[in-house]
């Protein structure tokens, strides 16, 4: 390699769907030299091992993954890697978007995005820049704006995902339906269930599912999602 060549921008991906990281993965190598994958991991636990033994300037990072979430993960990152963050996301709930920029994401793209436009937003965040375009830009922009008079109830609700959100819709939808049948309903396993019902209760500060449905019912039109 000449001491002038320029370096690729060492790229680490995050995604729970293993087709879906397997195309990303030859989207970046198609992209070579000016991308290189540093390495890829479909959970948290195992991407803080893989940038801890790699060179990596730009971590992909999946903010809906399957029993974790990316915006969990993304708290984490600024005191563990350098390495800049492009959120990659399949929803386009402003405030997900909101929170993303907030954590430290410089930038969003979504699945549904062009492969040339994802490899342009993973080179401009690899070059020191922020990557919103035009649409995500007034998305993330209403978020801010939206929010500045929120209520202590809306503050709440504002913590949540989008699949949280999604899951708060369901337990309503199917009252007094068992775990199992509001998981199919959500194609998710029970185990994954319990993970989110349990961070939901958390963020929303209620005991149990009745609490829940009661609080739910309550805030419909903060929760939107249904």
């Amino acid at each position: 390699m000449l001491l002038n060549e320029p370096q690729p921008i060492h790229t680490f991906l995050v995604d729970d769907h293993e087709t879906v990281l397997w195309g990303l993965e030859q989207l970046v190598k198609s992209a070579a030299p000016r991308l290189a994958v540093a390495g890829t991991a479909t959970n948290c636990a195992d991407m803080f091992t893989g940038i801890a033994q790699a060179k990596v300037d730009v971590i992909v990072l999946d903010l809906e993954l399957a029993v974790e979430s990316g915006l969990d993960c993304l708290k984490q990152l600024g005191s563990r890697s350098a390495a800049r963050i492009l959120a990659l996301s399949d929803s386009n709930d402003p405030e997900t978007c909101r929170r993303a920029i907030m954590l430290g994401a410089r930038g969003i793209v979504f699945k549904k995005q062009s492969p040339d436009l994802i490899l342009r937003a993973i080179e401009k965040v690899g070059a020191g820049e922020i990557w919103l375009d035009r649409s995500n830009l007034a998305r993330v922009m209403l978020a801010f704006t939206s929010g500045v008079n929120a209520d202590p109830q809306a503050a709440k609700i504002a913590k949540l995902t989008a699949k949280e959100r999604q899951i708060v819709a369901a337990v309503v939808k199917e009252k007094g339906a068992r775990s199992k049948i509001v998981a199919e309903k959500l194609h998710i396993s029970e185990h994954t269930l319990r993970n989110h019902m349990t961070t939901i209760y958390k963020k929303l500060e209620v005991d149990g599912r009745m609490e829940l449905y009661l609080y739910a019912t309550k805030s419909r039109e903060n929760l939107g999602a249904y």
